[in-house]
């Protein structure tokens, strides 16, 4: 009896819970797989929505991962210069079969030295920010450069997962996966990317995120002084 593919995903304070439930639904229907969530310790962790979410390993009780897999969010930022968390994404993707990530999940790997010479992708509002950490970045909804697999913003997590799952079993799983929670996505509106999205609308929603953006940039250009 084959021994069971290891997949943790890391859960924490201000975490874009879809960055990760998406690949978690797709992950979860995987035969073979074991699922966790991690986190520093086994305490509630709140999202940046009104879920709190409660992790299932701790960063000292998890086993070495054949997929490490770290979402995005507000949250991203504090983790950037997280001595505890890099060592420990370190830790895990030097024996992992996949280093992956989903939206500015990516800036974490960025972070602790994973991504520099890889392309990689992200939110479209930290695309600049990647080339930082001497990644390319790569505008697209799943980016694969060896075993770096990386997610485009929030809603790729499930393009990312089913992608994933088609390399580590086959397309016929990820079909059937993809089926059983039935991804037909057929968007009201066509706002999804700021290549699309009305002039007025990419405006407003940089007016909001102006003020995150300058706490991130200052987080990212702390953490790649110390990466390169």
């Amino acid at each position: 009896m084959s021994a069971p593919l290891q997949i943790g995903l890391l859960v924490f304070p201000r975490v874009t819970q879809l960055d990760f439930t998406g690949p978690l639904q797709v992950f979860s229907a995987l035969p073979g797989a074991k699922l966790h969530l991690i986190w520093k310790r086994i305490e509630p962790v709140p999202s940046d929505a009104v879920l709190t979410l409660t992790p299932t390993m701790t960063f000292a009780d998890c086993p070495q991962l054949d997929v490490i897999c770290v979402p995005g969010g507000r949250g991203t930022d504090d983790l950037l210069n997280d001595a505890e968390v890099l060592d420990f994404l370190r830790r895990q993707a030097e024996g992992a079969q996949y280093v992956t990530s989903v939206c500015t999940g990516s800036l974490a790997l960025g972070a602790a030295g994973l991504l520099r010479g890889y392309r990689a992708a992200t939110h479209w509002s930290a695309m600049e920010m990647l080339g930082q950490f001497g990644a390319t970045p790569t505008k697209t909804r799943v980016c694969i450069d060896r075993n770096r697999v990386t997610g485009g913003g929030v809603t790729a997590g499930i393009d990312f997962a089913l992608t994933l799952v088609s390399i580590l079993a086959d397309r016929a799983t990820a079909e059937a996966i993809q089926l059983g929670i039935e991804y037909n996505p057929a968007p009201p509106f066509n706002s999804g990317s700021p290549d699309t999205a009305p002039a007025e609308v990419l405006a407003r929603v940089k007016e909001r995120i102006a003020t995150n953006q300058v706490g991130r940039l200052e987080a990212v250009t702390r953490a790649a002084e110390r990466v390169m």
